[in-house]
Parts: C-alpha cells; structure tokens; sequence
C-alpha cells in the first residue's frame, strides 16, 4: 500500500562471471572490447578458470571452440562473455562447455571451464570482457571496476 514511498530501481545488476579482478574495458588489450565496439561493460582478469553465468537467462551460443557464449538475460539484455583474448586460435584445446544454445540458465550456473595455465602457456591474455551487445537499448550500461570479485559479485548495472 505504501510502496510509493519506495525509491523505485530502474536497473539491472550483472554479476562476475568468475573470481578475479574486475577491470575497466579500457584495459583490455584488445581494440575491439577496449573501444567498446561491441558494447560497455567491464572484464574480469580470472584467478579460477570456471566461468559462470552473470545472470538469470537463455544461452543464444557456445562458440566451437568454447572461447566464448552468448546469453540473452530474461530483461532483454544481449551479453558476450569472451573468455581470453585471441583464444579462438585455441580451437577448445584447454577449454570445457557445459551449456548449449537454447539452455536456460540461472546466475551462477557453470558455463565454460578454462586451463588459465594452458592459456598463459599459449602466449595469450586471460582476460575476460563481459560486455552487453545492445547497450544502446539502456539508458547507461557501467563497469564496476577496481576490486576483487567472486562469482556473481556485481559488476554491471544496467539501466532501463
């Protein structure tokens, strides 16, 4: 009855999708997430190499070579979690699925796992962008960077 005293949230939280540091796009040392080409959101420098998923949702595709899945949250956002940088070049060698397209997943679920040790050895980064591909549907899609995080630890808010 006195809900219109309430301060009314108009934004959905994503959470980490691994344990690590969260970290400004910015700093990733690719052009195509660092400039934002895909879309804002942040990306994790991983400890652990489980990859979750951020949110509550439906897988929309697992890469052949496990690097990478997209989801669609169930609020409409359309999220890319890119597990390395030029990984593809990997062909799923260090890498397990658990999911598949048309999956509906809840936040935390297992996604993917990577050797991050398999990965470094290759000579590539194991950084992780997480970015929301239709961010010019909100109002403001932002990082939370500058800490350590957990899995499912907030990380991008995302505004109607």
């Amino acid at each position: 009855m006195f809900n219109f005293f309430k301060k009314q949230d108009d934004r959905w939280m994503l959470g980490s999708p691994a344990k690590g540091k969260a970290v400004p796009l910015s700093e990733v040392k690719d052009p195509t997430f660092s400039e934002e080409m895909l879309g804002k959101g942040i990306a994790v420098i991983p400890s652990e190499g489980k990859i979750y998923a951020p949110c509550d949702g439906e897988i929309a595709m697992v890469f052949d070579t496990l690097h990478a899945v997209s989801m669609t949250a169930d609020f409409g956002a359309e999220i890319l979690i890119h597990v390395g940088l030029d990984t593809v070049k990997m062909n799923g060698d260090g890498f397990a699925g658990y999911v598949k397209a048309g999956d509906k997943v809840k936040k935390g679920a297992l996604l993917l796992e990577v050797d991050l040790e398999k990965v470094k050895t290759a000579g590539y980064d194991t950084a992780i962008p997480v970015v929301v591909c239709n961010t010019p549907d909100y109002s403001s899609v932002e990082g939370i960077a500058g800490e350590e995080v957990s899995p499912g630890d907030d990380v991008i808010a995302v505004r109607k």
